[in-house]
């Protein structure tokens, strides 16, 4: 089961009907309590989307506030179960998210158009793995392995540490990208 949280609805429910603009911590903070109270809600969903589309500007602060301290959540097994991604994310929302996912050490899977992409810190490995997971997924470590002609522990160790990071989730087909359609590649 997935979810969908349309970050505009919430901020004109929590702040104001006619804002569209993540701006000042309190806001953030705000925003971020209604969607995990929203998600606690829920009968724990697999994957989470949280959707940019209808946010015009995105501060330091906000991105702080609703990305990195939901993904700390979600990576902590604070309360949110399940997976996180991101959706409607644009170039003037990029700079602050990623600002904030490389301080805390963070990072996510956001879909635009069909096609998952990976934002934050991650190494060199980490990103070769989950490349691989979205190309080919569902996919099991023997054939990660196979791929980049690493052995199959290597693989395994790097596929258990992208999952635990909530970049990628186990399924009994394999791995896969969070919100992926099961069986595409």
């Amino acid at each position: 089961m997935s979810r969908c949280i349309d970050v505009g609805t919430v901020l004109r429910g929590t702040v104001c009907d006619l804002y569209s603009n993540l701006v000042t911590r309190p806001t953030g903070a705000a925003v971020r309590t209604a969607i995990e109270q929203q998600v606690r809600e829920l009968a724990a969903p697999d994957v989470t989307t949280i959707d940019f589309s209808q946010v015009n500007l995105l501060d330091f602060s906000c991105a702080d506030e609703i990305v990195a301290k939901l993904l700390l959540r979600y990576t902590a097994d604070d309360g949110l179960r399940g997976y996180l991604t991101f959706r409607g994310l644009h170039e003037g929302h990029l700079d602050p998210i990623e600002t904030v996912l490389e301080r805390h050490a963070l990072a996510l899977v956001s879909w635009h158009e069909g096609e998952a992409e990976l934002f934050g810190y991650v190494d060199d490995d980490e990103r070769a793995h989950w490349e691989v997971v979205r190309a080919h997924g569902p996919i099991r470590a023997p054939a990660v392995a196979e791929v980049l002609a690493v052995s199959e522990s290597a693989a395994h160790a790097h596929l258990v540490r992208l999952e635990r990071r909530r970049l990628i989730m186990l399924r009994d087909e394999g791995y896969t990208v969070p919100g992926a359609v099961r069986g595409s590649s």
